[in-house]
């Protein structure tokens, strides 16, 4: 973490030297005060859409640091940070004045369209326009609100604003994407200024489709707190066109630099390693075998090597006991996966490096060796930790990395896959997404189906079936990773994977409480048989159920928003308590997390996991009204990470 401070830090001080650095009243800056080469609507609202995708400064802290550990995704990058309720102020800092500059320019932005039309000095898509900025600013309010929780819904207007709650943030923000996409005259084109829109080019039938589709997505929020607003706002937008084919996918275009269009996961210095969280979710899943996936996945020198590492579909790995901590809930801590797995999700071989195979296109080979070509990881001695008693080759093998996972912090054991160990022998993610040549997502078809498919869930009126929706939602996140070829097979799969769900909609019978697993002892190489339990999930209904259509919907949900939502995945994770979330591993007392004990560890609970981020301290030194406001709306839990908000679980 030094390594990548420092590397951060003084690539955010020259930024600050050449630019000038955003302020905490940016949320107050007056959107009227415009210059005559600054009233163009589009250059606002293009400068927000920019700005909202965030310099590699603001990202790393938000959207690595707080958003991926939220979301679990893709392993903590320190394996003790915001996943054990830990955070830093002035990365939290960075990041609200990053959204409050975007918020500043949507604003001045629809302060100007409105100026123009009252005074008839519009154009014809000006109109359009303004609409175009209401839903983009619905959605930045809608990121603001579900990182911290209150915010202002009618702030940006020259003086320090006041704070609503969550509910009446939402409110509006239904309110306010239903009139803007009814507004929006798609008989109107802009071609000549599709250059200033960095998502759809001003397609305005795109925009229409995002705002309804966006809709939907809020008004799911509001399921177990709001249950009967929800269902309104949703049966009302879902009768609308909405966002459900690729081709409409709201992305941004990467592009090399240290600028707000760098890419989200493009600093060399990032392991990016699988989460034990999403490998629980997708090995032994679907049915689709690695045998016929690696041909295409595996560079030719290195094939026969990884297929001859495939292992049987009942082994969990080698046992190593004294080397893994086992005060945790995942379900097959203790054991290091010495191999590729029988069958996993197609998706995982697309987004992830498979350690060894450097020569392939997918090998994060970056300048400052965040992932390197080595396959070895040394177990320590747990009483010396500068004996080696075994060397691992972790070349052509596949395992997660559970957050927490920090010897140094938590305690002497050196554990087998720290994240030091991680470096060239965990499945990280993928080349494709550190080369600041990717399409950022921010909301595609898969969302929209797999909402259609929990509203059908829960009986709300819907235009397709819930089995229809949600196999739509697979086929389209299929499709954009390229192997549709699998589809008819995965949806047909009742295996389950290790949390006990299967993908087959039709398949709700419950996995027993243990399945009989062989392994091999890693110290002498014997093997043996061991009942390894499904995990219990407190936090959904109560933890009997494991393989019910939801527990389906929001797995499906959670592998397809990946990697490129993980506010998102948070997001439903405290909604519902899905998918499965183990807890981080508890090697002591954890100062952050006081709930987490040697004698509960194996119980989830919402007070193990971050809730929101906690308000910066220049927002109470800018306005204290306002701040004091926000902390009374939280209610009990007051401005503290572990404080649930409006919509979530409690």
């Amino acid at each position: 973490m030094k390594n990548i401070i420092k590397a951060t830090c003084l690539l955010v001080l020259a930024g600050i030297i050449l630019g000038g650095c955003s302020k905490f009243d940016q949320i107050n800056t007056d959107p009227t005060a415009a210059s005559a080469d600054q009233v163009q609507v589009e250059y606002f609202i293009d400068n927000s859409i920019i700005h909202a995708q965030m310099n590699p400064g603001v990202s790393e802290r938000t959207f690595v640091l707080y958003w991926v550990p939220g979301g679990r995704q893709i392993a903590d990058a320190d394996g003790a940070t915001f996943s054990v309720g830990a955070y830093e102020d002035e990365w939290i800092g960075e990041y609200y004045n990053n959204i409050s500059q975007a918020l500043t320019y949507i604003n001045t932005g629809i302060t100007v369209a409105n100026q123009q039309i009252a005074a008839g000095t519009e154009k014809p898509y000006t109109n359009n326009l303004l609409q175009v900025a209401r839903i983009w600013r619905a959605y930045l309010m809608s990121e603001m609100s579900d990182n911290f929780g209150p915010i202002p819904d009618s702030g940006f207007q020259g003086k320090n604003p006041d704070f609503n709650s969550v509910k009446d943030v939402y409110y509006y923000l239904l309110a306010e994407l239903k009139d803007a996409s009814l507004k929006l005259n798609l008989s109107v084109t802009s071609p000549q200024i599709a250059n200033e829109d960095p998502a759809y080019g001003f397609d305005y039938s795109k925009w229409q489709r995002y705002a309804n589709s966006l809709r939907l997505r809020l008004a799911m929020r509001l399921s177990e707190v709001d249950p009967q607003k929800a269902q309104a706002e949703f049966e009302d937008a879902d009768k609308l066109p909405l966002l459900t084919d690729n081709s409409q996918i709201f992305q941004m275009q990467e592009k090399p630099g240290w600028d707000d269009l760098s890419g989200m996961y493009t600093r060399c210095w990032y392991l990016l390693p699988l989460s034990t969280t999403l490998d629980n979710l997708v090995v032994n899943l679907g049915g689709i075998t690695s045998a016929q996936q690696l041909p295409t996945v595996i560079s030719p020198d290195s094939l026969s090597s990884a297929m001859a590492n495939i292992k049987a579909a009942d082994y969990v790995g080698q046992r190593y006991t004294d080397y893994f901590s086992m005060q945790t809930n995942n379900p097959v801590t203790g054991y290091w996966f010495d191999g590729m797995p029988q069958t996993i999700d197609p998706r995982m071989y697309q987004m992830f490096y498979i350690p060894g195979n450097v020569s392939s296109s997918t090998f994060p080979n970056g300048t400052c060796g965040a992932v390197t070509s080595n396959t070895i990881a040394n177990l320590m001695d747990p009483t010396n930790t500068n004996k080696v008693v075994k060397a691992v080759n972790g070349e052509f093998t596949w395992n997660g990395i559970q957050d927490g996972y920090n010897g140094t912090t938590w305690g002497n054991i050196n554990n087998l896959i720290t994240i030091g160990g991680a470096n060239g022998t965990i499945p990280s993610l993928g080349n494709q997404f550190r080369q600041q040549k990717a399409l950022r997502v921010f909301f595609a078809p898969w969302e929209t189906y797999f909402l259609l498919a929990e509203a059908a869930v829960r009986g709300w009126s819907t235009p397709m079936a819930g089995k229809q929706a949600y196999e739509a939602g697979i086929a389209s996140s299929f499709q954009y990773w390229g192997v549709s070829q699998y589809l008819n097979a995965y949806l047909a799969s009742t295996d389950y994977n290790n949390d006990g769900t299967s993908v087959n909609w039709d398949n709700t019978q419950e996995p027993p409480a243990t399945h009989t697993m062989t392994y091999v002892n890693g110290m002498t190489g014997d093997s043996g048989t061991v009942q390894i339990a499904y995990p219990v999930n407190n936090l959904y209904k109560s933890g009997t159920l494991k393989n019910d259509l939801l527990t389906k919907i929001i797995t499906q949900k959670f592998i397809a928003q990946t990697p490129w939502l993980p506010l998102e995945t948070w997001s439903d994770h405290r909604r519902l308590g899905l998918p499965f979330f183990e807890n981080v591993v508890f090697q002591g007392s954890i100062s952050t997390l006081p709930n987490l004990t040697s004698s509960n560890y194996m119980q989830c609970s919402v007070q193990n996991l971050p809730q929101r981020m906690k308000y910066p301290s220049g927002l109470r030194n800018s306005n204290a009204n306002g701040y004091n406001q926000a902390v009374s709306l939280l209610g009990t839990g007051g401005d503290n990470i572990l404080t649930p908000l409006w919509w979530a679980q409690h």
